[in-house]
């Protein structure tokens, strides 16, 4: 039995060969095996309509978004200030006035 290397997406260790492509079944990656990896790529984070974020960027909330433990709402139109990007599933650390410190998805937020 061969061993597949892990999704260089996601990590996944489930991919699996489809013809001379590898398939990663969690995120939906296709690759070849020849390829080099693309996590020695930087990692580019994108909002809502495709624009790059850097750190420091100005965004825009593009949805009312709730606060999980509270019964706060970030409201569509609210501007956050010098973002800070990070690793996970919420790939935006800020602050927001009145709401405080959180984390943000890069898809419901849109560049300045």
């Amino acid at each position: 039995m061969t061993t597949l290397p892990p999704c260089p997406n996601c990590r996944s260790e489930y991919t699996y060969e489809d013809g001379a492509q590898l398939v990663c079944p969690e995120c939906g990656h296709e690759w070849r095996a020849g390829e080099p990896a693309a996590a020695d790529e930087a990692r580019t984070i994108r909002d809502a309509v495709g624009n790059v974020l850097q750190d420091g960027d100005t965004v825009t909330v593009i949805k009312d978004l709730k606060v999980k433990g509270s019964s706060l709402v970030v409201k569509v139109g609210t501007k956050v200030r010098n973002i800070r990007l990070v690793d996970g599933d919420h790939d935006i650390d800020c602050k927001i006035d009145g709401v405080g410190a959180m984390g943000l998805k890069s898809a419901f937020v849109k560049k300045a």
